[in-house]
């Protein structure tokens, strides 16, 4: 906990002195998605800066005993020539001088304090106090009063903004008390003070394509008394002055209300990815504020890449190659029933090589593991199979036309939990030591996470598969990788398992049944083993179901208690220039690059062979196998390959 030094502790008393601080005003529930929450504070002198002082919020419902859920440091924010600070969303207009996610404030009861201090004095749960307070405010949304956290604050009175999805807010009397009413963010609750002219600015679309022009609009509630001239800036992240040519130095004239500008976006060669610009104001000054500012507008890059492999729904096999190591899995042979669990599980749960990230760096690892092969710029979404922008990840409570991280083993049923630093990305370079027990690190394990569209991660929940096979219409691309993701998380994780039915132990999940049924008939295909591949970039472990597919029959299905030996080894697997066509197959193959006579095998994807042929030459294979995952295995005195084919 870091400590106010002395002389700042004078300075801050000081300030109080000279502009008391208080709670001016206090949205804490709107209708709908309750995205115009705010609270405004109030100096009592103008342009005051706020340097020393945090905002605490306290959850004073029955899990959260009164203590702090949310800190805001105030350092470098100054209230206005009115003495007001309005901290909110982008939702709320006029815009906020100081910026919050939606839907953060919580309904009642609770309440919310200003103190001298940091926010590093405050951490999350620590007690409502007295200690440094300056002011204090309790409410609720029609709930019972909180006696316990009054009296922690020192307050007598709760203050009862209306029921759920009222249109109030909470308002400060200049004599120190409240009342509710139609909301008056940025302006004195008594109808004084200087009024502001806002000025807010459009578009007619927020989605563009790379070299499109589109306008820009600003207009003023009120005329100007003299020429406004104000800038703009459109900057973020890559997207800056070389990706666009336009005016942004802007004047609405004396006697007017608006103005227009034209941005060109430059049609470059470059796959930079799709890019956001935001439109801010900077440099408005008294009395125009801006109405609404940092307007998104993204432009949709036209250079994205198309891989060389097929989406889930349109699979290729046998493009993309196991990037597992010489002799990954050569300590299974030979082993059976539980030795070989537990040695898949020595290889996979290494504490020695296999490394946990965050659930913040999850989001960067789908982005590149979940990659759309069609599309480089989205991510290809589980269940609902279907390419999403990456930037339409979600990142506050509305998912809709969003995505995000849905577990495919469900948290709830697992047992993880997030820490703090879960929500920290600290990127490839950094990662917690993990191990077999260390069930937390399933919360971020990228083998067993999707990116999924928001809507249809909640209509899943926490339900079994088997309960849950996925959005109508569906054409079941996704059921052998969420099979082997959650095969994988038993063996990997202690204390988790696959069982038949539904059960409802926690650590348990189901329909293994299901499951075996959903990974014989959707084989790993080569999105499957690229995101293998990546992931294993990450956190140095792999999922064996994928490499192995058969090796599922050895643990959960028809070889259960057998002997495992690798059908394929590394060195048998090194591509040759010998090729099989068309794939997936019918019943047929074509095999051309055939040097010598040669044996031809053909392999299940449990390992058993069911036939094998000699050829002399280059020709068709006839077939007569039922749809799934097969290998074709060549020999002879001079070379040795394996290759990979499907039947539809």
């Amino acid at each position: 906990m870091r400590n106010l030094s002395s002389v700042f502790l004078m300075i801050a008393i000081t300030q109080v002195g000279f502009g008391q601080l208080v709670i001016n005003e206090l949205d804490c529930d709107t209708p709908g998605v309750d995205n115009k929450e705010f609270i405004e504070i109030k100096s009592n002198s103008p342009d005051f800066p706020l340097d020393g002082y945090v905002i605490v919020f306290f959850n004073g419902s029955t899990n959260g005993d009164d203590r702090s859920y949310m800190t805001i440091d105030l350092d470098g924010y100054t209230t206005d020539v009115n003495g007001l600070l309005l901290i909110a969303s982008s939702s709320v207009t006029p815009f906020p001088q100081l910026l919050i996610p939606e839907n953060v404030i919580q309904n009642g009861a609770d309440a919310i304090g200003i103190y001298l201090g940091s926010d590093f004095d405050f951490p999350e749960g620590t007690l409502a106090t007295t200690t440094n307070l300056i002011d204090a405010l309790a409410y609720d949304t029609s709930d019972a009063d909180d006696v316990v956290l009054m009296g922690l604050l020192g307050l007598t009175e709760q203050i009862n903004e209306g029921s759920g999805n009222n249109t109030n807010s909470i308002q400060r009397n200049n004599d120190g008390t409240y009342f509710t009413g139609t909301p008056t963010p940025r302006q004195l609750n008594d109808g004084s003070g200087v009024l502001y002219n806002a000025i807010s600015m459009s578009t007619e679309t927020n989605i563009y394509d790379e070299g499109q022009s589109f306008n820009i609009t600003f207009t003023a509630e009120q005329n100007v008394t003299s020429d406004l001239m104000f800038d703009i800036s459109l900057n973020n992240g890559t997207f800056n002055t070389s990706d666009f040519t336009g005016n942004t130095s802007l004047t609405i004239p004396n006697g007017q209300n608006s103005v227009m500008t034209t941005i060109s976006t430059v049609d470059d060669a470059l796959d930079e990815g799709d890019e956001e610009l935001i439109i801010r104001f900077t440099n408005l000054q008294t009395p125009y504020i801006p109405f609404n500012s940092d307007l998104l507008v993204r432009i949709v890059d036209n250079d994205f890449t198309v891989a060389t492999w097929g989406t889930p729904i349109s699979p290729t096999f046998g493009v993309v190659s196991s990037t597992q190591p010489d002799g990954y899995y050569d300590s299974l042979d030979g082993l059976s029933g539980a030795a070989l669990e537990q040695e898949i599980q020595d290889i996979i749960a290494d504490p020695v090589t296999v490394r946990a990230q965050t659930y913040a760096d999850v989001i960067d690892i789908l982005k590149e593991a979940d990659e759309n092969p069609a599309h480089s710029n989205q991510v290809w979404l589980v269940y609902t199979e279907q390419g999403r922008p990456k930037l339409d990840l979600q990142t506050g409570s509305n998912n809709n036309g969003k995505w995000n991280r849905e577990h495919t083993f469900p948290r709830s049923r697992g047992g993880f939990f997030d820490i703090e630093e879960d929500e920290i990305a600290d990127g490839i370079n950094v990662w917690w030591t993990t191990e077999a027990d260390s069930l937390r690190h399933g919360n971020s394990d990228a083998h067993a996470l999707r990116a999924a569209d928001g809507p249809e991660n909640s209509l899943r929940g926490n339900q079994h598969y088997g309960q849950y096979t996925g959005p109508a219409g569906n054409q079941g691309s996704f059921k052998g990788d969420v099979a082997r993701s959650v095969l994988y998380m038993q063996i990997r994780y202690n204390g988790l398992s696959i069982e038949n039915g539904f059960p409802e132990v926690q650590g348990q999940l189901g329909d293994l049944v299901t499951l075996l049924d959903w990974h014989r008939n959707d084989p790993p295909d080569d999105f499957e083993m690229n995101r293998n591949n990546i992931i294993y970039n990450w956190q140095m472990n792999r999922n064996p179901f994928i490499d192995q597919p058969d090796m599922v029959e050895y643990i959960w299905g028809i070889h259960i208690g057998e002997v495992w030996n690798q059908p394929l080894n590394v060195e048998e697997s090194v591509a040759q220039p010998v090729r099989i066509y068309p794939i997936p197959a019918r019943d047929h193959i074509q095999i051309r690059g055939l040097k010598e006579p040669s044996e031809i095998i053909v392999i299940s994807s449990d390992g058993r062979t069911l036939f094998s042929k000699e050829m002399i030459t280059d020709g068709r294979l006839d077939l007569s196998l039922s749809a799934g995952l097969y290998f074709l295995h060549i020999k002879n005195t001079n070379q040795s390959s394996t290759h990979k084919f499907i039947i539809k």
